[in-house]
């Protein structure tokens, strides 16, 4: 799982010089963060913490963040309040589209006597009957739930209805934890179920390869290649159809597993990628009867100058200004030229012998361009 970083954190933290100690807000949304920690150890002075859009599961480790006033925890995977008392300063907490549905774990934030706003709306808890009359009369410092103000009046009646409300609420409360432990044996199920169904396959595939069979894809390597990555695309979508055209709850377990799916395409997609970069023929240079090839891989313009003056040939290459001479490392040979740019083979055929030792090789200072100088062999008469 993803956890927040010191590294993380310091970039987030441009506006501050990359300074966390002194740091007074920070946005950490949509970082895929599936655990909490750390904060209240780097950032003590911190006001304003922006965490909206991860997996996180549990409200922890910002206890010590006494000076924090606003907490924004939207759309993650949290399933009740705790661990707020030690934020002595919070006005503001925003919990919209979370998976609370133990409702009366917001007695926890009793303790935050300055708590002015509170966000719950798209929780499971908002669906409970008499949900905002029991918000309400818990918690006396609130002045706004749900962006809606709470009115002196209101507060009078959810407090004479208070004994009768929470009843209704706690009732409430424990058929939803009955419904959630049911979730999540259905989900542990259905991971074990994909587990198995993963190693059945991989053992079949392993049976599948039998020394006769190994012996055939050498004899068909290519074409085995081929049809291995068609089969390997048409199976990739007959999953990614399967998974998401099965019904399942909207859960912190469902969620997490959409995550997890998402993410192990992305790292196959960049596997593939990978190696078939790494497959990608050498460019042949000379071929096998020992013809020299003329290649320009880098794309570069050039011009080949023959300089009867001075009895020599001239190449002047178009490397770019302000390429680093250390990544240029040319070759003379007494028919052709190559220059690696960058690792990418420039070859050339000469149109005369050329002396390879008496050659030079320069930078333009105008054009910053790559002047060889190669002396012909032949004198001239």
């Amino acid at each position: 799982f993803l956890s927040v970083t010191e590294d993380l954190v310091r970039r987030r933290a441009e506006h501050n010089n990359c300074e966390i100690f002194s740091l007074e807000e920070i946005s950490l949304h949509q970082q895929e963060i599936e655990k909490l920690e750390y904060l209240d150890k780097w950032c003590r002075d911190l006001k304003i913490l922006y965490l909206q859009n991860n997996l996180i599961p549990k409200i922890e480790n910002v206890g010590k963040l006494k000076k924090l006033e606003y907490l924004n925890v939207a759309l993650n995977n949290i399933e009740r309040i705790e661990n707020l008392e030690g934020c002595e300063e919070l006005k503001k907490l925003d919990l919209t589209a979370n998976f609370i549905g133990e409702l009366s774990s917001i007695e926890a934030l009793k303790c935050n006597i300055h708590l002015k706003e509170l966000f719950l709306v798209g929780n499971p808890c908002t669906e409970f009957e008499g949900y905002r009359q029991f918000v309400v009369a818990t918690l006396h410092q609130l002045k706004c739930l749900d962006s809606k103000e709470i009115e002196r009046s209101e507060r009078i009646q959810a407090l004479q209805n208070y004994p009768e409300v929470k009843q209704k609420i706690r009732e409430q409360e424990q058929a939803y934890l009955l419904k959630r432990a049911r979730e999540k044996e259905e989900a542990q199920r259905r991971m074990q179920e994909r587990k198995d169904k993963k190693q059945n396959q991989m053992e079949a595939q392993l049976g599948f390869d039998s020394p006769d069979s190994l012996q055939n894809k050498e004899n068909h390597q290519a074409e085995g290649d081929r049809e291995q990555e068609t089969w390997r695309t048409v199976e990739d979508d007959e999953e990614d159809r399967r998974f998401w055209e099965e019904p399942t709850p909207y859960t912190p377990e469902s969620r997490l597993e959409t995550h997890r799916y998402i993410e192990k395409k992305r790292r196959a997609k960049d596997n593939m990628r990978e190696s078939k970069k790494r497959e990608k023929p050498l460019q042949t240079l000379v071929t096998a009867e020992g013809k020299v090839l003329n290649v320009n891989v880098p794309k570069l313009h050039f011009s080949l100058k023959d300089d009867e003056e001075n009895n020599q040939i001239i190449l002047d290459l178009a490397v770019y200004r302000h390429l680093d001479t250390s990544l240029l490392d040319v070759d003379v040979q007494p028919t052709y030229i190559r220059v690696l740019v960058k690792g990418k083979p420039f070859q050339l055929v000469l149109p005369e012998e050329v002396k390879p030792d008496s050659s030079s090789a320069k930078r333009s200072q105008t054009t910053g361009h790559l002047v060889v100088s190669m002396p012909k062999v032949c004198k001239i008469i």
